[in-house]
């Protein structure tokens, strides 16, 4: 057996800075009377550490980190043992080095600190902004690593006595916790929180500063609040979230299994997505119209738990929260017209003056913008639906190393990624590039994200679109800086990035199931069964094309695609009885007859949208998926239809996909069934149409991605129609699988186009 060395030099890799690794190692050490020293640097987290036990230390070290810690490596070598060292010390932070660390994401407030906010006896009962080494901002406080209190906008507050004492006591919990204030010294809220509910409960919107930006919020029972809240934040049909107590008051609403209990409660502390109860008690009509699943989060400041608090009367201690509570908030961004999230003080003010009646601010600045990130649970295990606070910028762990390199995503649902060795950094979400001020904020996050991770790219990678707002960033940086714009088709994207997450190498067949993307042909693509090896991919099959009447347009009325199908089922003339109260429906008709602004397209979204038009779910829709949203919402028993689609054109290897036999059978059947038999069918019908492509080139999996496999019910029902045909389906768990996760994607294809040994 080999002798451990009195002395080792440990390197620990992860997430290792910010989370209390230091303190932790420093407390080990100590119980195992080993003498050394700690220190964070820009690879983690270094140490030496000396005496007869280290083996009993480096076991300890593994098996006991902090909470919020993640270790990826920890190294071990030998070193000469120095004379005369005593006790163990925590050093100064090494700045003069690379920076190759994880950064840390912003965690919900932790039991201990709820203790003391709700203790009376204790110095910091009822403050806003405590925090300790286990919870807190982290990432939207952050200027730049090493993870320290003057890199962060905690700066401006010096420690008073107490805290100071804490913060260098190794033996306290706030030992180097550098958000760490009090009453005393720290940040200090614009208004009493008795106000704040006062005004909620009084029917107002309330505009309040959270960790990545504000939040809007209205009491969910107030019909009339949360209609006018609604319009004057324009926000079209799409849901708002809610904010409850605890879980026990989620279950009031909604169904909540352990998936999603463990995802409510977790330090992340996301939006997750519920079944809504049948029995639930009658919330404000407008909050998610017509949609069976509702968007809940449980509080994460302290701030939102004093609301909670003041609500329930100002108990003490904490066992109020495992009942449930009344109150119910609507929390939603506050960025009206699409805009970015809000952050500064003045800038609230300036932009949210005549939506908000009240604004409740405070002086700890967030110096980067993050929406709350969503998630649901699907075919047994999570899945995002938007990466934001509390999971940015955590890393996806890659398959190889690749070069440095930045990818900046799509049109819609933008996020930019930054790879660096075998990790890549997804940021928030910055949303649709449809106004001067969301490609601003792409700008921002692209700079700050490279900033942070102190990364140089070698190359930067954009969408095949050229007049996307992010492909022409792309081009005007890479030229800026001297380095190749790289292409990545749409679909090509979608699939890389569940291979890149699943730590794929090597070719697989894909299906990208979505609303829209470039083809490499310059066509409309969206239903696309794609081979994909490295940076080379080939188009196998798609769904069959249908005419997109307005082009664009076709996307927010679902009857012109609705009418579309109706023109390849040789039923054009009942086009103008069904859809005249909609708009110009026998100019569309002939608009789709004479192939006159009415491009061809394979996307699986728009079939999805004809559907809906058929089944009178939705004729026109505020926002691209509400449709499409609002069928799902409809599912109860999924089935198949036999002979409702058809394979046809060989010419490619998959060939194409019909299903104009499935939407004749819709217009048979009323709204919930066509539901049941759309979905039922849909997915009976790509897994007949990729299963032979799959046996003739031998593989057991298959990768799925575009925004399609948002709907719960068709990434469920294809995960298990594959896997009764013995083959794996891989389904986007860590990126989102819309235009959310292109940016991993496209770092993926554009690392292996420029370095094909870099994944050897």
């Amino acid at each position: 057996m080999t002798a451990v060395p009195q002395r080792v030099r440990v390197r620990v890799r992860g997430r290792v800075q910010g989370v209390g690794f230091r303190p932790t190692v420093h407390a080990l050490a100590r119980r195992h009377g080993l003498s050394g020293w700690v220190l964070n640097d820009g690879e983690g987290v270094l140490l030496e550490a000396q005496g007869p036990d280290t083996a009993g230390f480096l076991a300890a070290l593994k098996a006991e980190p902090p909470p919020l810690a993640r270790i990826d490596a920890v190294e071990v070598e030998a070193v000469a043992p120095l004379a005369g060292e005593a006790g163990f010390a925590i050093r100064a932070s090494d700045t003069g080095r690379a920076v190759t660390t994880a950064v840390t994401a912003d965690a919900a407030i932790c039991p201990a600190c709820l203790g003391e906010l709700f203790d009376p006896a204790d110095r910091r009962y009822r403050y806003p902004f405590l925090n300790c080494t286990h919870c807190g901002p982290r990432f939207t406080i952050t200027r730049r690593l090493p993870y320290d209190r003057p890199q962060t906008s905690m700066a401006a507050f010096p420690l008073c006595p107490e805290c100071e004492r804490e913060y260098h006591d190794p033996g306290d919990r706030r030992f180097h916790a550098q958000p760490t204030a009090c009453p005393g010294c720290g940040p200090r809220l614009s208004h009493p929180v008795e106000e704040v509910l006062a005004a909620l409960r009084a029917g107002k919107i309330v505009a309040i500063k959270g960790l990545g930006g504000f939040h809007l919020a209205c009491d969910a029972f107030d019909h009339g609040a949360v209609a006018r809240l609604r319009r004057v934040k324009q926000r079209n049909g799409k849901p708002f979230a809610l904010m409850v107590a605890n879980t026990a008051s989620a279950r009031r609403f909604a169904h909540v299994g352990v998936e999603e209990r463990a995802l409510l409660e977790g330090t992340a502390r996301p939006i997750v997505l519920l079944r809504r109860r049948d029995d639930a008690p009658v919330l404000a009509p407008d909050i998610a119209p017509d949609l069976a699943w509702l968007g809940v989060m449980l509080p994460y400041t302290p701030i939102h738990y004093l609301l909670f608090h003041e609500g329930a009367g100002r108990p003490d201690g904490t066992a109020w929260l495992d009942q449930p509570q009344d109150l119910t908030l609507v929390m939603t961004s506050a960025n009206p017209g699409g805009e970015p999230l809000a952050i500064g003080n003045g800038e609230a003010h300036r932009r949210l003056a005549g939506i908000a009646d009240l604004i409740v601010d405070h002086d700890r600045d967030i110096l980067v913008r993050a929406d709350d990130s969503v998630m649901r649970v699907v075919a047994g295990a999570p899945a995002y639906l938007r990466r934001g606070r509390g999971s940015v910028p955590d890393p996806i762990r890659l398959a190889a190393a690749v070069p440095p390199l930045l990818a900046v995503g799509g049109h819609l649902k933008n996020t930019v990624c930054v790879a660096r060795g075998a990790e890549a950094f997804l940021s928030q979400h910055v949303g649709d590039l449809d106004n001067a001020a969301t490609v601003g904020f792409l700008e921002e996050a692209a700079e700050h994200l490279l900033h942070i991770l102190e990364v140089t790219p070698v190359a930067v990678a954009h969408d095949l679109h050229p007049d996307f707002q992010s492909t022409r960033f792309a081009e005007r940086l890479a030229e800026q800086l001297g380095l190749p714009a790289i292409p990545v088709q749409h679909h090509h994207a979608h699939v890389a990035a569940v291979l890149a997450e699943h730590g794929i190498e090597g070719p697989a067949v894909g299906l990208a199931l979505d609303g829209f993307g470039l083809g490499a042909d310059g066509g409309a693509w969206g239903g696309e069964m794609l081979y994909v090896d490295g940076a080379r991919f080939e188009r196998l099959g798609h769904l069959a094309p249908l005419a997109q009447p307005g082009g664009d347009a076709a996307a927010r009325q679902p009857w012109r695609m609705a009418a579309a199908a109706l023109v390849r089922l040789g039923r054009s003339s009942e086009i103008a009885a069904r859809f005249a109260a909609h708009g110009p429906a026998d100019g569309v008709r002939r608009m789709i007859e004479n192939g006159v602004n009415a491009p061809l397209t394979s996307s699986c979204g728009r079939w999805f949208d004809a559907a809906c038009g058929l089944l009178g779910v939705r004729a026109v829709a505020g926002f691209e998926g509400e449709a499409p949203m609002a069928l799902e919402s409809l599912v109860r028993a999924p089935r198949a239809a036999d002979g409702a689609w058809r394979v046809e054109g060989r010419r490619i290897e998959g060939g194409v996909l019909d299903l104009a036999p499935l939407l004749e059978r819709l217009l048979q059947i009323n709204a919930a069934d066509g539901a049941d038999l759309f979905h039922g069918t849909l997915v009976a019908a790509l897994v007949d149409w990729a299963m032979p492509v799959l046996e003739r080139h031998g593989f057991g999996r298959i990768a799925l991605s575009g925004g399609c496999l948002m709907n719960a019910v068709l990434a469920e029902g294809l995960a298990a129609g594959f896997a009764e045909r013995g083959v794996a389906a891989l389904l986007p768990r860590q990126a989102p699988a819309n235009d959310g996760g292109l940016s991993l994607g496209q770092a993926w294809v554009a690392a292996q186009s420029l370095s094909p040994v870099c994944l050897s």
